[in-house]
Parts: structure tokens; sequence; C-alpha cells
């Protein structure tokens, strides 16, 4: 059976993430995790409201996932995310075995690509450039606002 939904439909659905983490003064990262082509989890930044430096959108859906699923491992799933995983999320990522990550911005100060994919679980598979300019957009409104 061919899905009815893309990248870009689950991308639109972590920009809606985004948007509500810059709508609450959070730095507009959302994330969602899709599994057998059902969202099971979405999240935003909440580092500010839960005063975590931990709380990043990927580490909260995964975490809902987990819960979801009832298992630690995420395999047969995809993370969609507006901004690419810092190191400490990768690591999450890895450790969690998802199977796919997608995500649109990057971020060549704090993305985990400056130490390279290897950061992932080899198994997982990357895709990046997803929505680029519209994530790109909503994190640089952000914090154009915030100057």
């Amino acid at each position: 059976m061919l899905s009815v939904y893309t990248d870009e439909y689950f991308m639109k659905q972590a920009i809606l993430e985004a948007q509500k983490a810059a709508d609450s003064g959070e730095i507009p990262v959302g994330a969602v995790i899709v599994c057998q082509n059902t969202i099971i989890a979405r999240a935003h930044n909440q580092t500010e409201r839960l005063h975590d430096v931990t709380a990043h959108a990927e580490i909260i859906a995964i975490t809902a996932a987990s819960e979801y699923l009832q298992n630690k491992y995420l395999t047969d799933c995809t993370l969609y995310v507006t901004l690419e995983p810092c190191v400490m999320c990768a690591g999450a990522i890895h450790w969690s075995r998802i199977t796919r990550v997608v995500y649109g911005a990057s971020d060549e100060k704090r993305g985990f690509m400056r130490f390279g994919k290897e950061l992932l679980h080899p198994k997982t598979k990357l895709e990046y450039g997803v929505s680029h300019e519209i994530c790109s957009t909503i994190l640089r409104d952000f914090l154009e606002k915030k100057r």
C-alpha cells in the first residue's frame, strides 16, 4: 500500500511544534516521531519552561515514543526535526536506534554533523534539507526578534 503521507507532510507537523515553541519563548525546534505512517510522538523545545537544558524537542519526543511503544528501541521509526540535532540529541537518537532521521535546517555551530554521521547508530538513515527554507526562516525570525 502506497503512503499518502510524505516527508514534507511530517516535517510540516514538526514545524507546527516549532511554532508552539516560538510562541512560548522557546528556541523554535519541533519534532515528531512516526511509526508505520502514524505520528506516535510530538514535541517542541521546553528548556525554559522546564528549567532543564536537556528538554530538547528530540529528547522529549524520544521519551514519549518509547512510552507509547513500551520499548526503549525505536526501530522502524522516523524522527522528523526542524533543526539538525545537537550532539546530546544525536546520542539519544543513537541509543534509541531510530531507523531514520530527517531534519530541515542545518546547524553549523551546534549540530552533530560537525563531528560526523558516525554519532548516529550505524543502521540509522539520515536525510536533511526537507522544508529547509521554512525551518530556517522560523529560527532566523525568532532569533532576530530576541536581539
